[in-house]
């Protein structure tokens, strides 16, 4: 009897940003709903650049909305920093608990940071003026620095306007790597560069994966947007997994039903 490949997979994978949100807002209901009802099925493992806390505000509060259970929430892991931190959910405490983290130097930490506002300022592009209070453009993620043009509140079409062709972002890059060449530089998002040290992207990250999930390569599917080279999903394309491209939260949901409609 043929069986359905997607039967074969024990883990669903996805970047966050356009591929289950609009970018830096919480996961919509439809999409919240879904995942819900994939629970039951499949280990789901968000990997992004994104920090910790805002796993827990994009995706988790919205999957609890939608209903999703203790048990459920054991079969959520957050890989945050591009997998370079790892959670899961402990019923005996009723929280989150970090299992690994690797995080940068300080003095690392220091020269990020300082390359990343002289290139900015120097292009013109540090816009300090346009953050919303208490809000900031670089960020210690612990394992990565992140340079974010607008910080993290701008609005929605603000940031879609910012670098629609990364431009922008490539120039500020091309300076940082000709004072900090040593530095692994990732575009992510609509304004982001994420800064961390050499092999500590995706890659890292779906190879912690597979080792804390016991899985094999051919279990996992995995969702992104930016699979193309140079994204900051192609490093999962490269490694061989089975790779979904999208490009919007409506795509992952259109594949997430057929996916659930097989089963």
């Amino acid at each position: 009897m043929y069986q359905a490949p997607i039967i074969k997979k024990k883990v669903l994978a996805f970047d966050i940003d356009q591929t289950l949100n609009v970018a830096k807002t919480p996961i919509p209901p439809e999409i919240a709903d879904v995942l819900v009802k994939c629970l039951n099925y499949f280990e789901i493992c968000p990997i992004s650049g994104q920090k910790f806390e805002q796993f827990l505000i994009q995706i988790v509060d919205k999957l609890k909305e939608a209903g999703a259970t203790e048990e459920q929430l054991t079969h959520l892991h957050l890989f945050a920093a591009q997998g370079t931190q790892y959670y899961r959910y402990g019923t005996d405490r009723h929280d989150w608990e970090q299992v690994y983290n690797y995080p940068l130097k300080e003095e690392d930490v220091v020269k990020i940071t300082t390359e990343l506002e002289k290139a900015a300022r120097a292009l013109g592009y540090w816009e300090e003026d346009k953050l919303k209070p208490g809000d900031e453009i670089i960020e210690n993620r612990l394992s990565q620095v992140t340079f974010s043009a607008l910080g993290q509140a701008a609005g929605t079409e603000e940031k879609y306007a910012w670098d629609p062709d990364m431009k922008k972002r490539e120039q500020i890059v091309e300076k940082c790597k000709a004072e900090l060449p040593d530095f692994l530089y990732e575009i992510g998002g609509t304004t982001s560069i994420n800064v961390a040290a050499p092999g500590m992207n995706k890659e890292f990250g779906m190879t912690h994966l597979l080792e804390e999930l016991q899985v094999a390569k051919d279990e996992v599917l995995y969702f992104g947007d930016m699979t193309q080279p140079g994204g900051n999903d192609y490093p999962v394309v490269q490694m061989g997994f089975d790779v979904i491209t999208v490009r919007s939260h409506e795509d992952t949901l259109y594949a997430l039903r057929g996916i659930l409609g097989i089963l």
